[in-house]
């Protein structure tokens, strides 16, 4: 996992980061709290609620379900 942090404060993330869960191991405190898995709004957002921690979707990235 290979997120990016836009001046925003959002994780970025793309669909090879999914599924999405928080804390990841690129976090400098990976271990912080229980692993939590994410889904995205439909404004293509998350947040963890532990840490507050807000994950966004890039734009274009398209979340193909089954």
């Amino acid at each position: 996992m290979n997120p990016s942090i836009p001046s925003a404060g959002a994780v970025e993330l793309d669909a090879k980061d999914l599924p999405l869960h928080c804390p990841n191991p690129a976090m400098p405190i990976w271990s912080s709290h229980p692993r939590v898995f994410l889904d995205f709004g439909h404004d293509g957002n998350a947040k963890c609620p532990y840490c507050g921690t807000v994950y966004r979707l890039k734009p274009g990235v398209v979340v193909a379900g089954h």
